[in-house]
């Protein structure tokens, strides 16, 4: 091989052969990009494929105005009929009230409100709001009664305005505003670059949570639902902002029907009426002062949790 090549031509050589190469390790990383690409498609067109959620219900309108009773009567409900999440379960909640909805992870405190809200269909007994099957409404009709404030707020990458206007679309400015006065969330609106006209970013990474969650509470707010559901509401928050959003939320539950579901029992000391879940089943009720003099599963959630003792 002496003498048959030159440094230039191995040079040559080396730099072709990389060229060739490239191409390769391009189609290879373009190969990854598109299986990651096909990966999240499936998952947009299933939601896209999925059929129209069908509404079997009579359409027999809720009486004006909705007082917001609600009766849960022998209800059992389980994603697999063989096994039950929720067991002959009876609770009421009158009109005005608040509930909590206390317990351990997985008791069923989260499914007790999506079968309120008819996400799933309960497999017997019977769910009434003001006396009525809530299976003879249209989801439609039972939803715009439904207030949700949830742990984890979703916003859109739009105005604070509009971001507040999707309680009720057809909302002037002035009652966004209003709403978010009643939230205690003007004062920090105010002081954006651009007031309500500022535009977030995309899922309101420029809010910190807690003030995203006050605006979720101007949402509700603005919609002025007759049952609210507060689920996990403060739960992600530091303790001084917990006491300005828990300021805004009994603001938002006054006159109205509240079921609240609370970690942090500190929350709920001033429920009318706290219901005890423990595997799908309702273990013990009352208030706060009844359950804790009860000494029961209750008092011993809320020992654990101010006295540092172990569940």
């Amino acid at each position: 091989l002496q003498g048959l090549a030159t440094i230039g031509m191995i040079a040559t050589f080396i730099a072709y052969a990389q060229n060739f190469i490239q191409p390769l390790r391009q189609l290879a990383n373009m190969y990854n990009a598109i299986q990651a690409a096909l990966a999240g498609a499936e998952r947009v067109f299933e939601v896209i494929d999925m059929p129209a959620e069908i509404d079997a219900a009579s359409n027999s309108p809720l009486p004006v105005p909705v007082k917001g009773a609600v009766h849960f009567a022998d209800v059992s409900f389980g994603y697999n009929p063989e096994q039950l999440i929720i067991k002959n379960m009876s609770l009421e909640a009158k009109a005005g009230q608040t509930i909590a909805l206390v317990g351990p992870t997985g008791a069923g405190k989260t499914t007790i409100i999506n079968l309120l809200t008819r996400f799933y269909e309960i497999n017997s007994g019977s769910i009434s709001i003001d006396g009525q099957d809530i299976r003879d409404i249209s989801k439609d009709d039972l939803r715009q009664k439904l207030g949700i404030v949830l742990q984890d707020t979703f916003l859109f990458a739009d105005t604070v305005m509009e971001n507040i206007r999707y309680g009720r679309l057809n909302a002037t400015d002035e009652e966004c505003i209003e709403a978010a006065k009643l939230a205690d969330a003007d004062h920090f609106i105010q002081q954006m670059p651009h007031g309500y006209h500022t535009k977030l970013s995309e899922r309101a990474s420029n809010l910190s949570a807690g003030q995203r969650q006050l605006l979720s509470i101007a949402r509700a707010i603005l919609a002025n639902p007759s049952v609210l559901i507060l689920d996990e509401a403060t739960s992600s928050v530091d303790t001084r902002t917990e006491a300005r959003i828990q300021k805004s939320l009994l603001r938002l539950m006054q006159g109205r029907t509240s079921f609240v579901i609370a970690h942090r029992l500190s929350t709920i000391r001033d429920a009318d009426n706290i219901i005890v879940i423990k595997d799908g089943e309702i273990v013990e009720q009352g208030t706060h002062q009844q359950l804790l003099d009860a000494k029961g599963f209750f008092h011993h959630l809320y020992m654990s949790q101010f006295k540092g003792l172990a569940i």
